[in-house]
């Protein structure tokens, strides 16, 4: 399994950003995929997640700012990050439950997610 991130960068305040991450040794349709991210000094944290199904959950301070969304045909998923602030700051990764019991389900326990990529640097400034 490999997970390619792309997409972060510098922006300001208010602004947007759309991260992509490309997937390749696994079918979408058998995997979820989910968006962390972790700031400097801070515990990472879950931003979203897709199960094969399409249903969709978000962490709590997303407040429908983001939005995930896959390709299938593509094996792509991107996180649409809206009305961004500063403490959006962070590395963002995507990952996969390649290795769960239910790898198509988004998984309770984030120590599921046994694949990740490398991470793209989303900075916001304010």
């Amino acid at each position: 399994v490999q997970l390619v991130e792309s997409g972060g960068g510098l922006v300001q305040a208010g602004g947007s950003l759309r991260l992509s991450c490309a997937a390749s040794g696994i079918t979408f349709d058998d995997y979820a995929l989910g968006w962390f991210r972790q700031a400097p000094g801070k515990e990472r944290e879950r931003v979203s997640c897709i199960d094969r199904d399409g249903k969709i959950y978000y962490g709590d301070f997303v407040k429908g700012r983001f939005t995930i969304s896959t390709d299938k045909a593509k094996n792509m998923v991107y996180l649409q990050m809206n009305s961004l602030k500063s403490e959006d700051t962070a590395v963002y990764y995507c990952a996969t439950p390649h290795d769960a019991a239910f790898p198509y389900l988004c998984p309770r326990s984030d120590s599921d997610f046994s694949s990740w990529g490398q991470g793209t640097q989303v900075t916001v400034s304010s």
